[in-house]
């Protein structure tokens, strides 16, 4: 009974707050997505992953291993889904990123920060990090034939993670009043980001539905399956352990729809998969939660 409740604490704030954004479209209220998104990619959500690593407390070689790990569990995903893409004889550049790329930003770093504190925000970071030069390197490239390292280094959010890992390595610290200000803009981003989650979803036009299904609840097992194979071959602390399966585990990213459709892939099957996803793991991830706890 103590383990439900402590679950239900954790994911009832992440589910109310998508909750809330998906009704304000429903309501027929403005919301300029482009606009939050951007204000939170480029500003909020970098000064967040910048001041939780300057100021985690985690060892650097626990960092560098769950690094590790993540890297070799977003390769396994990789392979075991470009497989299955093939078995289903789908489009590779339709169907093959949304299955690997999943919502570590709007959903895993809430979930971490609620499940385990600012010792797994630090955590959800590196794995959020692994995953965003994967996704803006091989993802862009299978979707549209460009992926560049060097647009990667540009990103504020990947920018941010490599200072924030420069200050934690050497132990710096910015002035308490920078530090106080970047912590202020930083607390907009996960309940933006959560609201932003909802808007989205609620605009999508999602088709092939009876596909998204299979592929959304396959999705999830390989992803949690060879996260947890994985982060049990590395001497992970409990927590890193459970951000790792938690992060590898969240549902298809709403980014991955943006980039179907910027680049002409199905972007309605893309859409089918994030809203058949997101809501299997409405169901799915408070027992991920419980699993790991």
């Amino acid at each position: 009974m103590n383990l439900a409740l402590t679950v239900l604490e954790i994911v009832a704030p992440v589910f109310i707050l998508g909750a809330v954004g998906f009704a304000w479209i429903k309501l027929g209220f403005e919301y300029r997505l482009q606009f939050v998104t951007q204000l939170a990619m480029t500003l909020s959500v970098p000064c967040l992953i910048f001041t939780a690593l300057m100021q985690t407390d985690i060892d650097p070689k626990a960092l560098a291993d769950l690094s590790l790990a993540a890297v070799l569990a977003y390769g396994a995903v990789t392979a075991v889904t470009a497989v299955l893409v093939r078995v289903f004889s789908l489009d590779m550049r339709t169907f093959l990123p949304p299955l690997i790329f999943g919502n570590t930003g709007n959903l895993g770093l809430p979930l971490a920060l609620f499940a385990f504190g600012e010792t797994g925000l630090g955590y959800a970071v590196v794995v959020f990090a692994v995953m965003a030069v994967w996704s803006f390197t091989f993802g862009v490239w299978v979707v549209s034939g460009g992926g560049s390292l060097l647009k990667v280094l540009r990103e504020p959010m990947v920018a941010a993670t490599l200072l924030g890992a420069l200050f934690l390595w050497q132990g710096w610290e910015t002035p308490r009043f920078l530090t106080n200000a970047l912590e202020l803009v930083g607390q907009i981003a996960i309940p933006v980001m959560l609201i932003t989650l909802g808007v989205a979803v609620a605009r999508l036009h999602p088709g092939r539905l009876g596909l998204s299904v299979v592929l959304s609840a396959l999705k999830l097992v390989i992803c949690v399956g060879l996260a947890w194979v994985i982060g049990q071959q590395f001497t992970l602390d409990p927590v890193a352990f459970g951000v790792l399966v938690l992060q590898v585990g969240t549902p298809v990213a709403v980014t991955s729809y943006m980039l179907a459709e910027k680049y002409g892939a199905d972007a309605d099957a893309v859409a089918g998969l994030v809203v058949t996803s997101t809501l299997m793991a409405v169901v799915a991830l408070p027992g991920v939660l419980a699993a790991v706890l």
